[in-house]
């Protein structure tokens, strides 16, 4: 259900947790865990596996309402009036406030400040990516004063895009274009977005990045959009700091 991550590089105060999809009362194709109101899953069943997360975590999570944009919500300064909040990112220096983002192949990515006072969680697919989610994230640190880990998403092997998502990213960045490799035919890419995130979020200023190197694709113990047709839940990175 929930798996506890071992990332040295943060500080002892931060918690970084992920769900996977076990443990849950989703039926099919959203068995077991599927934490995500959006996916066709009976919102009973959601609420469900969301409150038994909720009794792991110090609080129920901020959840998010995705939408393969940039923008961050800052949880110290802004009104939650609307919520979920409409944003791909959140961040905050309070302690105890379990901030998440919900993905199946996207990239679920934590950052922390290198001395533990603020956190702050991306979801990053790759309009996200190519958008700047994690530059917008990475603002909201000063240079060189914060870590990154990277969760499992989709790997390069399993994911195979057209020119404009390579186009969308090259003509910005021609560096990045080490990060796709020829697909089936000219018209298409294998593209490594673990390899872009890790080096946007170096590029914006971290200290360090680490990946979890975990496939959704070809590890069945998290949700694939891709690999499930379409049809299939969302597994959540959950990231705080504590008083500590």
């Amino acid at each position: 259900m929930i798996r506890l991550i071992h990332w040295p590089e943060a500080p002892r105060n931060v918690v970084l947790r992920l769900t996977d999809r076990e443990g849950g009362v989703s039926r099919q194709p959203y068995a077991t865990f599927n934490l995500a109101t959006h996916v066709g899953d009976d919102p009973t069943a959601v609420a469900e596996n969301r409150l038994r997360l909720a009794r792991l975590l110090p609080a129920m999570p901020l959840w998010l309402d995705q939408v393969h944009g940039t923008r961050v919500f800052d949880v110290d300064r802004e009104a939650r009036e609307e919520m979920p909040p409409r944003a791909d990112a959140a961040v905050t220096t309070k302690s105890c406030v379990p901030l998440a983002v919900l993905v199946a192949d996207c990239l679920p990515v934590a950052f922390a400040a290198c001395d533990g006072t603020r956190v702050a969680v991306a979801h990053a697919g790759w309009r996200g990516l190519a958008g700047g989610v994690l530059e917008a994230v990475a603002a909201h640190f000063p240079r060189r004063s914060f870590v990154a880990w990277i969760g499992p998403g989709i790997g390069a092997a399993h994911y195979e895009v057209g020119e404009e998502v390579r186009r969308a990213f090259v003509d910005q960045t021609p560096s990045l274009a080490r990060f796709f490799t020829p697909g089936r035919d000219v018209a298409h890419w294998y593209a490594d977005l673990a390899g872009i995130a890790r080096a946007k979020l170096l590029a914006a200023g971290a200290a360090a990045v680490r990946s979890s190197g975990i496939c959704t694709f070809h590890e069945k113990a998290f949700y694939s959009y891709r690999r499930e047709g379409g049809s299939t839940g969302r597994f959540a990175l959950c990231l705080w700091r504590t008083s500590g």
